[in-house]
């Protein structure tokens, strides 16, 4: 039972890994049109959407596996250092690959446009940059993050940024007429929000709360309400509920001064 964290923060990993072999096969292909005989570019769509699935799937062995090392009272250096190797992986590099992938798609629907220019799409890879520094500063003020973290926390980033494709494969939301319009540069304004956010002075409250006094818990169970109500509306997309709320929410709570007592 001692090793089952590790085993846990493996499975992060190794789902990350998945994550990006999916991205990774979501090649373009010409769709020809029967209609007018026009030619268009189609992102294989689907491929994005399974890389998602395993972001999120990342996500939950990378909450459990704490949960069951504080269960399990099993803490060690090595259990350290693997989750933020696997957090690198499946919250930094994974969601960059998604978003080169939609920088290649946003930048494709230009008009006239028979090719892409690497360089703009470069963007994309701040998010694993980031990340392996929100998490390499995390390592060295961990005894100061005991109930919050400093800077948005690379899970929540990587959620965040796994969904789009999942809510996008299901076309349940309807995105202002200006986001079309203008579809790379509001990806450019996603990668660099999330970016400023992992490394920002921010104090994020963590999803599991120290106590389960409404003081300490209230921010929690706004999210969970919250998305719960808009599930039924906006489907995936609820989503983006959830990160709005987390955000709104980090920065308008008191932390109260003593630690709840048992």
């Amino acid at each position: 039972m001692k090793h089952l964290p590790n085993l846990l923060t493996l499975g992060n990993l190794f789902c990350g890994c998945l994550a990006i072999a999916y991205v990774l096969t979501a090649q373009p292909f010409v769709y020809h049109n029967m209609t007018d005989g026009s030619l268009q570019w189609i992102m294989g769509t689907e491929q994005l959407y399974m890389g998602s699935i395993f972001i999120v799937i990342a996500g939950v062995c990378d909450m459990l596996d704490g949960f069951v090392a504080r269960a399990l009272k099993v803490f060690s250096p090595i259990g350290k250092d693997l989750d933020t190797l696997a957090d690198v992986v499946s919250f930094g590099v994974a969601p960059s690959m998604i978003m080169f992938k939609c920088l290649w798609d946003a930048s494709m629907q230009l008009p006239n446009t028979q090719d892409v220019n690497m360089l703009a799409m470069a963007p994309a890879f701040l998010i694993a940059c980031f990340a392996a520094l929100r998490l390499a500063i995390f390592n060295i003020t961990t005894d100061t993050q005991k109930s919050h973290f400093i800077g948005m926390p690379t899970p929540a980033v990587g959620m965040f940024v796994g969904v789009l494709p999942i809510i996008i494969w299901k076309g349940q939301l309807k995105f202002p007429a200006f986001i079309h319009d203008h579809y790379r540069l509001t990806l450019y304004v996603i990668i660099g929000l999330v970016c400023w956010l992992m490394v920002s002075k921010i104090r994020f409250f963590k999803l599991m709360p120290s106590s389960l006094k409404l003081a300490y818990s209230w921010p929690q169970l706004v999210i969970v309400l919250g998305t719960a109500a808009s599930i039924p509306f906006l489907g995936y997309a609820a989503m983006l509920v959830a990160f709005a709320l987390y955000v709104v929410l980090s920065l308008v709570y008191q932390y109260p001064e003593k630690p709840a007592i048992q």
